[in-house]
C-alpha cells in the first residue's frame, strides 16, 4: 500500500452504511454530532479508558482480556481499534460494544456491524490467532449476541475495503443515498446535503433538513481588557472586576473585539474542539480568524481557485450574485417602505429591470455598473425604510451611503453590521474547506475576504439591513449609542451591544427556503449556500442556488 494512510475498520463500517459518508469522514474529514453520537462517545469513554496490549498467540497465552486494542495490517491498508479481545491460547474473539439495543435481524446484527467485526477477524488472524466467531455488546438492552464469520462476509468485507480507497484515490465524491431514512437520523446530513442534491440532480423534493443537536451559539467579548481563560471544559471571561464562566460546548465561535486578551489553553481547547475565534478592531472591522486544521482534503480549494482563473465561469458566478442581490434589495423596500405607493412601485420596476439584465452581462465592469445603479436607487429610498419620527428627530436621517468613515449613526450602523458579515461568511467558508480570500466578483486584494464578500451580497438586504432597520425603527439605539468625531460617526460599546444583538435575534430566526420550501434558521442557512458552493465548484451542482425570498 506504500505511503498510502491506513483506513479505520469504522470508515469500512460506514462504506457499507453508506458510501458517501465515509468518504466525506475519511477523505474530507468531515464530522457533526448528534444525541446519537454522543450517547455513542460516553458508552466508550469507560471501554477506552484503559489500553491494553494482546498477548504473543505462539505462546499459547492462560485465558485473557485486552481492552482497546490497535492493530493494522500494511497488506490491507486497514487498522482498527479493538473495544476488546476475549482469548485463550491461540484462540480469540473480537468483541464490539454498541450503544443501542439488539436488532431484530436473523444475522444478529446490522451489515456495518458485521463486516466491521470482520475486519476485526481479518486482522487478529493476520497477527497470528484462530478467530471462529466474533459478538457484539448491545449496551442498552445488556444483550452479547453471536457474530458468524463467514466467507460471503470476508469477500463483502474485503470488497468494502477497496472501494473506500478506490474513491479514496479517484478523489470523486459518491452520490448521496436517494429518498433513504438513513439519511434522516445522519450527523452528516446538514455537511452531506443529500436531499439538496438530489433536488438538483433528479428533481425530488427535500424533506427537511436534520436539526442539529447543538445550543452552541457565538460568544461576542468587547470589554477593554478583557482576558479569556479555559478552566476545565469552559471559557472564563474575567472584565471589570467580574468572571462569566461559559461551557465550550455552548459555545459555536468566539467573537472578540479591541484589546481582550486569550491564554494559549483557551485557543488550544478552541481549536480542539473546531470552535472558530475571529479577531477585530475595536470598530468591528474583521482583522483575522483562528481556526483548527479544518478540512482535510483540497478538491473544493483547488476547483475553487481553477474556475477563479476561468474569466467566463468567473462572471458567471458573480452575475448570479448581483442578481440576487437586487431582487433582495427589491424585497426589502417592498416590506419595509413607508409612504406613498407610486413611487416605490417606479423604483421597484427599476430595479427589477436592472436584475433581469445581470445574465447577460458581458464583463465584469458593466456588471459593476449595474450593481452601482441598484445600488444608488436603494439607498436613495433607504430612509423612506425608517420610521419618519426617527430621522431628523432622532438623528437617524439619512440621504446617502458613505463609509471609511461613515458621516452619520445609520451608515455607522450598517457599517458594522457588514462587518459582524464579514465574519460570519468567512467562518462558515473556512469550514466548508473554500478559501475566503479568492472571489469570484471582488477580486483579490491583500487583506481582504473578497469570496466573503461576494457571498454576503445576496445577505446584504435580508440581513443587515433588515438588522439595522430593526433596531432604529423599535427604538433600541438612540442618539447617545454614537460618538461623532470631525466628520465621521462611530458606535459607542452600547450601540456595538444593541447591534450585536439584534443581529444574533436575525440570525437565530427561521425562514421557509424559497428553493427546499422547508424551514431554516437563518445561521444555518449561511452555512447551507456555502456548502452549494463548494457542490456547485466541484461539479456535483450544475448551478449555484442563491437566498432569493418572495
Amino acid at each position: 500500500m506504500g505511503n498510502q494512510p491506513l483506513v479505520p475498520a469504522r470508515m469500512i463500517n460506514e462504506q457499507v452504511y453508506c458510501p458517501r459518508l465515509a468518504y466525506l469522514m475519511w477523505v474530507e474529514g468531515e464530522w457533526g454530532d448528534t444525541g446519537d453520537t454522543e450517547d455513542g462517545r460516553r458508552v466508550h469513554t469507560r471501554i477506552d479508558r484503559k489500553v491494553d496490549a494482546l498477548p504473543d498467540p505462539a505462546e499459547e497465552p492462560p485465558p485473557f482480556e485486552a481492552r482497546s486494542v490497535i492493530l493494522s495490517s500494511e497488506t490491507l491498508g486497514v487498522i482498527a481499534k479493538f473495544d476488546l479481545v476475549e482469548g485463550e491460547g491461540r484462540s480469540a474473539i473480537p468483541v464490539d460494544t454498541k450503544r443501542g439495543k439488539r436488532p431484530h435481524v436473523a444475522v444478529g446484527a446490522y451489515d456495518p456491524e458485521r463486516v466491521q467485526l470482520c475486519l476485526q477477524t481479518i486482522l487478529l488472524e493476520e497477527h497470528g490467532y484462530i478467530v471462529e466467531e466474533a459478538a457484539i455488546w448491545y449496551a442498552a438492552s445488556r444483550e452479547r449476541v453471536r457474530i458468524a464469520i463467514d466467507d460471503d462476509l470476508r469477500t463483502r468485507t474485503l470488497r468494502a475495503v477497496s472501494e473506500l480507497r478506490l474513491a479514496a484515490a479517484s478523489g470523486r465524491r459518491p452520490p448521496p443515498l436517494e429518498d433513504s431514512a438513513k439519511c434522516t437520523r445522519c450527523s452528516l446530513a446538514g455537511i452531506c446535503l443529500p436531499d439538496e442534491t438530489n433536488f438538483f440532480r433528479k428533481g425530488y423534493a427535500p424533506r427537511p433538513l436534520n436539526p442539529a443537536d447543538d445550543p452552541a451559539l457565538p460568544l461576542h467579548v468587547q470589554t477593554p481588557g478583557a482576558k479569556i481563560r479555559k478552566s476545565g471544559e469552559s471559557l472564563v471571561i474575567e472584565a471589570d472586576g467580574s468572571k462569566t464562566e461559559v461551557p465550550l460546548i455552548h459555545v459555536s465561535e468566539l467573537a472578540i473585539y479591541g484589546p481582550v486578551s486569550v491564554t494559549t489553553q483557551a485557543l488550544h481547547a478552541l481549536m480542539r474542539a473546531d470552535i472558530p475565534a475571529s479577531w477585530h478592531s475595536t470598530g468591528g472591522w474583521l482583522m483575522g480568524h483562528t481556526v483548527g486544521t479544518g478540512p482535510k482534503h483540497p478538491m473544493a480549494r483547488a476547483a475553487q481557485f481553477r474556475i477563479a482563473a476561468d474569466e467566463r465561469a468567473s462572471l458567471r458566478l458573480a452575475a448570479g450574485l448581483v442578481e440576487a442581490k437586487i431582487r433582495n434589495q427589491r424585497t426589502i423596500l417592498r416590506r419595509n417602505w413607508k409612504g406613498e405607493t407610486a413611487a416605490r412601485d417606479s423604483i421597484l420596476e427599476r430595479l427589477l429591470h436592472l436584475a433581469r439584465k445581470t445574465p447577460a452581462t458581458g464583463n465584469v465592469h458593466s456588471l459593476l455598473g449595474i450593481e452601482g445603479e441598484a445600488a444608488a436607487l436603494y439607498f436613495g429610498a433607504f430612509e423612506r425604510m425608517i420610521v419618519a419620527e426617527k430621522t431628523s428627530m432622532h438623528g437617524f436621517d439619512f440621504t446617502v451611503r458613505n463609509r471609511r468613515p461613515p458621516a452619520d449613526p445609520v451608515n455607522a450602523l450598517l457599517s458594522f453590521g457588514y462587518a459582524l458579515a464579514v465574519r460570519v461568511f468567512t467562518e462558515a467558508l473556512v469550514t466548508v474547506g473554500i478559501d475566503p480570500y479568492q472571489g469570484f466578483y471582488h477580486r483579490p486584494k491583500p487583506g481582504r475576504p473578497s469570496l466573503s464578500l461576494d457571498m454576503m451580497e445576496p445577505f446584504r438586504p435580508v440581513l443587515c439591513d433588515s438588522t439595522v432597520l430593526t433596531v432604529i425603527n423599535n427604538g433600541e439605539v438612540e442618539k447617545g449609542d454614537f460618538v461623532f468625531s470631525g466628520v465621521s460617526c462611530a458606535l459607542r460599546p452600547s450601540g456595538r451591544r444593541k447591534l450585536i444583538a439584534a443581529w444574533e435575534r436575525r440570525l437565530a430566526q427561521e425562514t421557509t427556503h424559497p428553493l427546499f420550501g422547508y424551514r431554516i434558521g437563518m445561521r444555518r442557512l449561511i452555512a447551507v449556500q456555502c456548502r452549494l458552493l463548494a457542490r456547485h465548484l466541484t461539479g456535483e451542482l450544475d448551478q449555484m442556488p442563491h437566498y432569493i425570498p418572495r
